[in-house]
């Protein structure tokens, strides 16, 4: 209840900036400013070292999971390269995170015809007996029918969710079909079942199942969890069609271990003459274990570090301060987003604005914003900068991205630049996310947007008053 007062009172102190946003002039970047962020754009698209960040990171950390030996190499990793490159104030802020192991995971559809099948424990499941768990299978086409199911008619069965993800450039079938990955533990739970299987919510067909976080309900009964690779859906989904009752054995390991101590890794360019004023970058250290994390978020690491590394580059250091954030366990809870916007609530309202890189390493084709309407002009001349990119514009309703939610929640003004997803959900949160999936040029082209982008704003004179607060947090 204090933190909770605490967090309220914070909300009230910068629901509104100190100083209002000054309405931009009919020019709203200067001839100069802009002549050289286009110069650091097109550099960047002849080609950066982004590529090595990701390979760096992904070949000698590799997974990164909550908790995980990994994940405390991922932030020795961050420490130390970040203090080669030279950035100044490189330190590690703590972080408390869940620790939660995979284990073995086996699968069998047992009847009407033996088949065994590939799929992954979701993040945070609980584990079957070692034995393991066999029941009839009943089968929802989607989250909301499974919801339509009156309570009791599960008893002693497993849900299999079957919502298909379609591909979409933007990536919006991921937030329409994740609810059943999120969400499907409880609701089965609710009608009486003994475990839940969902189709991975993804766009492949190959034979690997997509893992992710899902949530439990301390009033409702806890039952393991598991996703099938797209191809076994599909097999699952052909012999129920047969008409004939549908048997599943069911094994995990899975197991919730003790909390453990983790970081958030920062560094930053000082101003040389707002330092006080805050430019932030973030992107998220940690990852899923089955691969190793190149594209989500490897990939966006990469990115911001290395617009990090060309701006420091520069002959002078741009006016405000650029901030990098690395930011622990965004895949399973956001606890890294939640402690900093926590530990740093009394200088929020000198973030200028904020951006995360955090959907792989595609080309950036939007630029959508989260400011009030006074500051949509200054939009509009970033949106104009990186056109030659092949950037559009987009509505004022972006997040800024997951780890940047609990600092919106307080009011801070954020960008959203769009990465092209039609191919990410291929091998997102799969054993596929691995180096050979990273696009060099797509990387290129994005640290080109970021660099040019976040040149302007801390170097210039642009000031953005913060959007209204964004919706519920979604796991990702």
């Amino acid at each position: 209840m204090i933190q909770r007062l605490a967090l309220t009172s914070c909300l009230l102190l910068v629901s509104t900036p100190l100083v209002a946003a000054p309405k931009p002039p009919a020019s709203p970047l200067p001839a100069s400013l802009r002549q050289e962020a286009a110069r650091l754009r097109d550099e960047a698209v002849k080609g950066t070292r982004a590529y090595d960040w990701v390979s760096s990171l992904t070949t000698e950390v590799g997974p990164r999971p909550a908790g995980s030996r990994g994940e405390k190499a991922a932030v020795e990793w961050g420490l130390r390269t970040l203090r080669e490159l030279g950035f100044a104030n490189v330190r590690s802020e703590p972080v408390t995170v869940p620790h939660w192991e995979r284990g073995r995971a086996d699968g069998e559809i047992v009847s009407p015809y033996r088949q065994s099948v590939v799929l992954a424990a979701l993040g945070g499941s609980v584990g079957t007996s070692d034995e393991g768990l066999e029941a009839e299978v009943a089968a929802f086409d989607s989250l909301a029918a499974l919801q339509q199911a009156p309570e009791g008619s599960l008893l002693g069965k497993i849900a299999f969710i079957d919502g298909k993800m379609p591909r979409a450039r933007d990536g919006s079938g991921y937030g329409a079909t994740v609810v059943q990955r999120g969400s499907g533990a409880i609701e089965a739970a609710k009608r009486g079942a003994i475990a839940v299987l969902i189709r991975s919510v993804g766009t492949d067909s190959n034979r690997l199942a997509h893992t992710g976080g899902m949530r439990y309900d301390d009033a409702v009964r806890k039952i393991p969890a598991a996703a099938l690779s797209n191809p076994d859906a599909d097999l699952l989904e052909a012999q129920l069609a047969s008409g004939k009752p549908v048997t599943f054995r069911l094994r995990l390991a899975a197991r919730l271990l003790p909390d453990e101590p983790s970081a958030n890794v920062i560094a930053e360019l000082p101003g040389r003459e707002r330092p006080d004023e805050i430019v932030l970058l973030g992107c998220h250290l940690d990852s899923w274990d089955l691969g190793t994390g190149a594209n989500d978020d490897g990939a966006g690491c990469a990115i911001v570090i290395e617009t990090g590394r060309r701006l420091l580059s520069l002959p002078q250091r741009p006016a405000r301060t650029v901030r990098i954030v690395l930011f622990a366990n965004e895949e399973f809870g956001l606890s890294g987003a939640k402690a900093y916007a926590e530990a740093h609530k009394e200088e929020l309202s000198r973030n200028v604005l904020t951006a995360e890189a955090d959907l792989g390493s595609g080309r950036v084709y939007r630029l959508s914003s989260a400011v009030a309407p006074q500051s949509l002009p200054w939009i509009e001349a970033l949106v104009d900068l990186l056109r030659p990119l092949g950037v559009e514009r987009g509505e004022n309703d972006g997040g800024g991205g997951a780890d940047l939610g609990p600092m919106r929640k307080l009011l801070v003004p954020a960008v959203s630049l769009s990465h092209d997803a039609t191919a990410y959900f291929d091998f997102h949160h799969t054993a596929n996310d691995t180096l050979d999936k990273v696009d060099r040029a797509g990387l290129d082209q994005s640290v080109a947007a970021y660099v040019s982008m976040v040149f302007v704003v801390a170097e210039g004179g642009m000031t953005f008053a913060p959007g209204p607060p964004p919706p519920p947090e979604r796991r990702r």
